[in-house]
């Protein structure tokens, strides 16, 4: 039998550079989240298939969930994003204190067409607030992203919606079917104004398509001035994000795919562009669906391989130092545990000097050190800087706060 010796399609490895970058790129992210009080959990890959399709299936990332089954014949899949599990999560841990500010960073997976930038495993990054029903939690999520975004150095630009609103303005031209009018209507950035306008004419006559899109083009205080739902809420959370120096824009044609939002939508986009980076929003009907009472909940998430294709970071070469051993095995690996122990990430090579500094230059290593009986007998070690070339001979003290800093 022959074996296909290669990444499955639409997966893929994460080999140094790239996986140093990601690495830490993760540690700002968790730093951030951390600082706004949001405690990490931790979830299964794998849930039951029925918990998954409880969901609408209309949406895409649910019927895109990867099936699976186990030995006893349950009917599986693996996660396709966080927010689902939690009504199952609440459903196990009903006294969980409240507002819950959890975050989780993990694996989520997909079974959809691949493309260059579209694959089918990727690394998701989420914060909900659940148990909070005001606008402050909306604009805490927001808030957290900023920073971390700021952080990375990336420019960007929050957009703000409601979903009371696009419900009210889609039902003030009598269409009734909702749900279906907003997912034609959140692919215009995919598939142009024209296109989006023959796909609606599944779910509306002429006059209410038009009437409709007149309507959207309307300004914010438009929609204020006629007391349509949802405003109140918009306009509280862009009050609100100024408290925290974020500059939000209204844009009535932001949709968000996933049909559990009830509130405020929100999405993060590289400034200047129609990429997006992150997105999230209220969803009130979901936390709660298998307990008695409701849960308000919020939230916010952006993939790991989308930040790091942005992000604007010095990542730190590892390891360190490349300690030469010239035969003097016990004293090189003595030195090496004294670095190790001040935080100095080191590698040892008891091989050959050349090839030992054809490794270094090859990995970028920025400083070597080298281990021999004269530098032994002058406890001075020979550091070179592999960058500039220049030499000098140090104490292990100097040598250990100079690699420490």
């Amino acid at each position: 039998m022959k074996i296909e010796v290669s990444t499955v399609k639409g997966f893929q490895d994460f080999l140094p550079p790239e996986s140093l970058k990601r690495d830490a790129i993760r540690k700002v992210i968790e730093k951030w989240f951390k600082l706004y009080g949001f405690m990490m959990i931790e979830t299964p890959i794998v849930e039951y298939d029925e918990l998954m399709k409880s969901e609408d299936e209309s949406d895409e990332a649910v019927s895109d969930r990867f099936k699976l089954s186990d030995r006893g014949g349950r009917n599986l899949g693996l996660r396709y994003e966080f927010s689902f599990q939690l009504s199952r999560l609440f459903r196990e841990n009903p006294n969980l204190k409240l507002p819950f500010k959890r975050y989780q960073i993990g694996e989520v997976f997909r079974d959809e067409p691949v493309s260059a930038s579209r694959f089918r495993q990727f690394t998701q990054c989420d914060v909900d607030i659940i148990g909070d029903a005001s606008v402050n939690a909306d604009a805490e999520c927001l808030a957290v992203f900023a920073d971390i975004l700021k952080e990375l150095k990336i420019d960007i630009e929050i957009q703000v919606n409601n979903r009371k609103l696009l419900q009210s303005i889609i039902e003030s031209v009598q269409i009734k079917r909702v749900k279906n009018v907003m997912r034609e209507l959140d692919k215009i950035e995919k598939l142009g104004i024209d296109e989006v306008k023959a796909n609606l004419k599944k779910w509306a006559d002429t006059n209410q398509i038009v009437t409709m899109l007149k309507i959207f083009e309307k300004d914010f205080a438009f929609f204020r001035k006629n007391a349509f739902a949802g405003v109140e809420e918009i306009e509280e959370l862009i009050e609100t994000c100024e408290f925290y120096g974020l500059k939000v824009k209204f844009n009535p044609f932001l949709i968000r795919g996933l049909g559990y939002y009830t509130g405020n939508v929100f999405e993060i986009k590289v400034a200047g562009k129609k990429d997006s980076i992150a997105g999230g929003g209220r969803f009130d009907k979901t936390v709660g669906k298998y307990l008695t009472h409701g849960i308000p909940a919020v939230g916010i998430s952006f993939g790991l391989e989308r930040v790091c294709q942005l992000a604007k970071i010095k990542v730190e070469s590892l390891p360190k130092v490349l300690l030469i051993s010239i035969s003097q095995e016990a004293e090189t690996i003595r030195l090496a545990k004294k670095l190790r122990k001040s935080g100095v990430s080191c590698s040892i090579e008891f091989g050959k000097v050349g090839k030992a500094m054809e490794y270094a230059n090859a990995l970028k290593i920025p400083y070597v050190v080298f281990v021999g009986e004269e530098e032994v007998g002058k406890k001075k070690y020979k550091l070179k800087n592999m960058e500039s070339g220049k030499e000098e001979m140090v104490t292990e003290e100097k040598l250990v706060g100079k690699l420490g800093k």
